[in-house]
């Protein structure tokens, strides 16, 4: 999947909050970003009296709802139905530059890893090969992967953006 770089760590590292970060950065560039989100948790879109909760409660397979301002697709699943990375990648527009992925460890991506030793989380990356650097707010030596500061979002966005388009 060309231009698609992910985001992982532990739970409470700062992913979220990183990936927020960031998008002003490529918005000021001019570069479209998507964002694709992976949670383990039954999510609730609407309560369930609302139309669109309603409809998917009746049966419907996919509901759309659509304003002047936004709209939002809801697909329901089987539980071993969840889609794979690229079948979400392919649902987004074209016109999408860079699409920064929370989760999918193990997607076939590259990705960073925020990483705070300060709060006595074990990192990811000896277990995932796709990590390219880690993001800490902490200094890290030895590491055979670039260290990049979690309080600079902009050089993180601006080593993603180098790192997508040299590979």
């Amino acid at each position: 999947m060309q231009r698609v770089f992910g985001v992982v760590g532990r739970s409470g590292s700062g992913k979220t909050t990183l990936i927020e970060a960031m998008i002003p950065w490529f918005t000021h560039q001019g570069i479209q970003v998507a964002v694709i989100k992976h949670s383990h948790h039954n999510l609730q879109f609407e309560p369930p009296h609302k139309d669109s909760s309603r409809f998917r409660s009746a049966g419907a397979r996919e509901v759309i709802v659509a304003s002047p301002y936004h709209y939002a697709l809801f697909h329901n699943l089987d539980q071993q139905d969840e889609p794979h990375l690229a079948e979400l990648v392919a649902r987004l527009q074209d016109d999408v530059a860079l699409i920064l992925v929370e989760g999918y460890r193990q997607a076939s991506i590259p990705r960073l890893e925020v990483h705070r030793p300060s709060r006595g989380i074990e990192p990811v990356y000896p277990d995932t090969e796709q990590v390219v650097a880690l993001v800490s707010d902490e200094a890290l030596a030895d590491l055979p992967m670039p260290v990049l500061d979690l309080n600079q979002p902009e050089q993180i966005a601006d080593f993603i953006w180098t790192y997508i388009n040299n590979k």
